[in-house]
């Protein structure tokens, strides 16, 4: 992967923290803020293209999640799954979703399980078919290969693990 420079500098959102040793992690981190602000649109205008309104980017993730191996989940699943800290903000989106009947709660032993409805699983797949007609279709356009797709979303799982090393240790500062 090039790297776009220019006789500026590197493309970054902030500047004053690209002047340390690593001024390419500034451009990473301009480039994930534009990916996280264009993927949360699209999944939201995705869903809505799909029927379904006015979901947020969080419970589309979690109404996904919860979908996927059609298996049911526990908040902790969900949370653990998705790197999402603030239990409170799946506890809301799994409030909606079964407002919206798009998913079910039960029980195992003490443990509150939520599923997909068929409403559920209809929506999921619905977004399926508009994503492969119009996001799909476009990125296999560029000739990226899913096997260079697969290396970057390694590099990022294991630079989240930085992320969440350097979380942990400014929170005991």
């Amino acid at each position: 992967m090039s790297s776009e420079k220019n006789e500026f500098g590197p493309i970054v959102s902030s500047g004053h923290l690209a002047s340390g040793a690593l001024p390419a992690l500034s451009e990473i981190e301009f480039g994930l803020i534009m990916l996280n602000h264009a993927f949360s649109r699209w999944m939201v205008r995705c869903m809505a293209a799909a029927g379904v309104p006015d979901l947020s980017a969080i419970d589309i993730l979690v109404l996904h999640n919860i979908n996927s191996r059609n298996k049911p989940k526990t908040l902790a699943d969900i949370a653990l799954v998705l790197n999402i800290e603030d239990t409170h903000v799946v506890t809301y989106a799994l409030k909606k979703l079964e407002r919206l009947k798009l998913i079910k709660s039960g029980r195992r032993g003490k443990e509150k399980l939520v599923m997909v409805t068929e409403a559920g699983a209809d929506a999921c797949r619905r977004y399926a078919a508009v994503r492969e007609a119009l996001l799909v279709k476009s990125v296999l356009a560029t000739e990226v290969t899913g096997e260079t797709l697969s290396a970057i979303a390694s590099r990022l799982r294991a630079l989240s693990g930085h992320y969440d090393q350097a979380a942990r240790a400014a929170a005991s500062l």
